[in-house]
Order: C-alpha cells, then structure tokens, then sequence
C-alpha cells in the first residue's frame, strides 16, 4: 500500500462512527486535512447532543438516534473502537464498495516519512501499566516519547502534532492497542511489539476466542525488529509463530523464572537481559532489582513484574541501554486502582485493584497475596467463575459479594471453597461499598490483605471501575477516622 499523505483525504466524504473521545479527534483531524466529514451515533443523549452542536459549529455534520445511516457517497467509514463488525453501518459499507478502517490505522497511513517508531502493546490485562512502564524507561534514556492509543490520548492527535509550534519531535511512540484497535488496523506495522497474555474477553464482540486472539495478534504484522511473547502463556507464542514478520525479526520471550537464550527473565531477584546481549548462550545483562518496579510500594505483584520485563524487552529491541531500563522503572508510579496500597490498619492490608475487571485480571490479583479477604462482585458479562475460584481457593480467608452477578461466584465458592466464610451482600447501590470494607474488615486478621479485585465490570453500580475503587478507599478511610 502506497502511504497516504494529508493531502489525499482533501475533499474525501469520511464517515466517522462514534461520537466518543477517539472519534471526535478523528472527525476534527479529518476536517482539519480537507474532508468532508459526517459523524454517526447510534446515541442522543443530552451529552451526545452537545458534543454534535460543538462538531456541527465547526463545519462537521453529525447524524444521531436513528439517522445513524450511511451518508450517501460515503468514501471511507473511520470507526470508533466499540463498534462491532457486524453493524449495519459497516454492512452497508460493504455493500457499497466502501473501506471500514480505525482511528489507528488513519494515524498509521498519516505519520510520514520521518516518523517517530511505534513500539506496539496488547494483551487481555496489563497493557496500561506496560506501556507508562515502557514509556518511562524511554524517557530515562534521553528519547523524546509519550504513551498513546487506548491509554486515553488519541494517536491521531500525536501524529498530527508532531514538530508543531517548534516542538521537538518524537523519536519513538510507546503504542496501547486494544482487540478491537488491531481489527480495524490492517495496514500497522510496528517497529517491535508485544502481546502480554490471552484470556476470554469481550467475546461479544469478537465472536470468539480464536478471532479474539487472532486480532491480538495483528500487532505482530510486519515487526521489524522483535515480536515480545509471555513465555507462560503459549497462545502468546503461537502468535509470533503464525505472523509475517521482516526478515531477520527476532521472537522475544519473557519469563518471571530463569531465562533461556533470546529471553528476559528473574535471577535472584534480579530482571536479566539473555537477548539482547553479544552472547546470549553464555552471557546475561543485569538490567534491574524487582524492587525497583514501582518503589515504595511494598514487593511488586508478579504480573507486574512481567510487565517491567515486556516493556524492557521493547526497550531493549529499540537499543535502550541497561541503566535506563532501571532509571525508567524507578520513575515510574502506578495509576490508581492498579493493585494499589490503600492502608494499613491493626494489622491488616488493604488494596485497591478495581481495575481487575475480569477473571483474568483477579486471578493475577489474588497470585499475589497469602491471605485474602476478597471483595468480589458486579456485572459479569458473561464470564464464569469456577477456574478462578479453583485456582485461588487456599488463599481466601473469606469472601465478600457485591453487584448484580454475585450469584455466579457465590455458586463457584460452594462447588470449589465451601469452607470458606461468605457474606452475600444483596443490594447494588453505592453505599453497599463501605458495608462490604466493614465484614471484610470483620472477617479478616491480623496479616491479611483486605482485596477489592471484582473480577466484574462496574456499571451495574458505578459510573467506572474508578469511581468503584475510590468508593473503596474511602470507605477504608472511613475506618481509620473512626478507628481514631
């Protein structure tokens, strides 16, 4: 495919799906280069409205509720992330000839000749925490860098932006991408990338598991210099098996045990490089101290030290030296709501991971405590709990159940941990939170760790899993007020 310039999209009639954060930066870069644009939204809502009257005033048509159709003379849709493959705007596209492509890959076909490299992330958890990692550790070796993508900034902004009013550019990207970024990306050829893991998620829209994982594994297309695999995860490396890479792409493993050749890995406590090293049969690069992943915050949850090791191993395919990747890891702080330390009180700790919202994501949340006083519960979308219940059953002191699909973990608990204490808390509203810190707190002794990991998504309750994990900490400072 010849790349795109700016120039080409002048006067193209582009349809935009999706009246959220990405496609509005997409419509206004679109219009900004010429188009005509039109934004389609299956919403109209009162904040949608607004959001379409500020388009419309700078010269692009919105079309919302029920005139979300295909604009005559359409030719090209760009898609905002949520939409399903199988929606009538995208079958009437098809029918007319008419391209479906993503924000992403209209960043991708717009970045030019001298742009910045992408080192790309994706996997079903960790993606968020690997590539602030990543783009730290960037950082720390003099690169001018930023985190983009499904991190929250649109990718198409940063490309757009790049070396304007004066403005250094960008020497390399640190790149998140989700399943559904990597649908509509198929022309994204990254510098190097990594897949974390693979676990069942947002199978409604995918379909299943093998088209899931097949999206995953897109952001191995065309890599130049390294496809990074999850050594203990082999639907991982089975991607970089089935990819078309450039020749002379290395596959990159990592490991939270030892290390073979062409691995990163943990020695003693140590992050060790055995791949990007001049003998990597017989020689390894000390690269780090797991206590320098996220310092201060007490011994690093496993999965996060399998992050450090993915981002380092991008870094490392971009030449970062080995003093960066500590430097970079030493600056970095988690986001909140990531396995995050809340208190310490009468013995007992409490922790914030309102992000695990699937089983995937508390299963690696509960891996990293001894005893565990769970808090668990919400909208389950579709999963089920018994693997989960089974895999962590020794370590729960007992459980404590929120949200409208407690049901399904309760039944799991009585098949897999029947001797374990559950309290079944049966309302959904806000306040239900600092009642389940209060029998958690009764539940719980001296050494353990009070665990907000839901395992469930939080809209049957709260706006966002942020707005979940902040009711938790409050009503964790609500003890310690009364408490003094």
């Amino acid at each position: 495919m010849t790349t795109p310039s700016p120039a080409d999209f002048a006067g193209q009639h582009i349809t935009v799906a999706g009246l959220g954060v990405s496609g509005i930066s997409a419509a206004r870069a679109l219009a900004g280069l010429g188009a005509r644009v039109t934004v389609v939204d299956g919403g109209d809502s009162e904040k949608q409205q607004a959001a379409a009257r500020e388009l419309e005033a700078e010269g692009i048509a919105v079309r919302l509720g029920d005139g979300a159709t295909l604009p005559t003379g359409t030719d090209l849709v760009v898609t905002s992330p949520g939409w399903k493959p199988d929606s009538p705007l995208f079958a009437a596209a098809a029918a007319a000839g008419v391209d479906v492509v993503g924000d992403v890959e209209i960043a991708w076909r717009l970045r030019g000749p001298d742009a910045a490299a992408w080192l790309g992330v994706t996997g079903t958890n960790g993606k968020t925490t690997t590539v602030r990692m990543l783009a730290s550790i960037l950082a720390a070796e003099g690169l001018h860098t930023t985190a983009v993508g499904n991190i929250g900034t649109p990718i198409i902004d940063v490309v757009l932006g790049q070396g304007k009013d004066g403005e250094r550019p960008y020497d390399v990207l640190a790149v998140e991408l989700s399943s559904y970024q990597l649908h509509w990306a198929p022309s994204l050829r990254a510098h190097s990338a990594a897949v974390l893991n693979l676990a069942p998620d947002h199978l409604d829209w995918h379909g299943s598991m093998q088209a899931y994982a097949a999206d995953k594994g897109r952001i191995y297309e065309g890599n130049t210099v390294a496809c990074v695999y999850n050594v203990a995860d082999k639907a991982t490396e089975d991607l970089v098996r089935e990819a078309d890479v450039e020749e002379g792409c290395r596959a990159i493993g990592f490991t939270l045990g030892t290390p073979g050749p062409s691995q990163l890995g943990v020695v003693e406590g140590i992050l060790v490089d055995r791949a990007f090293v001049e003998n990597r049969q017989q020689q390894a690069q000390e690269l780090a101290e797991v206590s320098d992943i996220a310092p201060g915050s007490g011994t690093p949850a496993p999965h996060n030290i399998a992050n450090a090791l993915a981002a380092a191993a991008l870094a490392r395919a971009f030449g970062v030296r080995p003093a960066a990747v500590r430097d970079g890891l030493r600056a970095f702080h988690p986001e909140a709501h990531r396995i995050q330390h809340i208190a310490d009180l009468e013995g007992v700790t409490y922790i914030d991971d309102s992000k695990a919202t699937n089983t995937h994501a508390a299963e690696a949340s509960l891996a990293a405590y001894e005893h565990i006083v769970w808090i668990a519960g919400g909208l389950a979308k579709g999963a089920t709990f018994d693997e989960l219940v089974q895999k962590s059953a020794a370590r729960l002191r007992g459980v404590v159940l929120i949200g409208a699909d407690r049901a399904l973990i309760r039944e799991a608990l009585a098949r897999h941990a029947p001797d374990v204490p559950v309290v079944d808390l049966d309302r959904t509203d806000t306040g239900a939170m600092p009642e389940a810190v209060r029998e958690a707190t009764r539940l719980a002794e001296p050494g353990d760790t009070v665990l907000l990991a839901p395992a469930c998504a939080s809209m049957d309750m709260f706006v966002n899993y942020n707005k979940r994990g902040e009711a938790f900490a409050d009503a964790v400072g609500e003890l310690t007020a009364r408490d003094h």
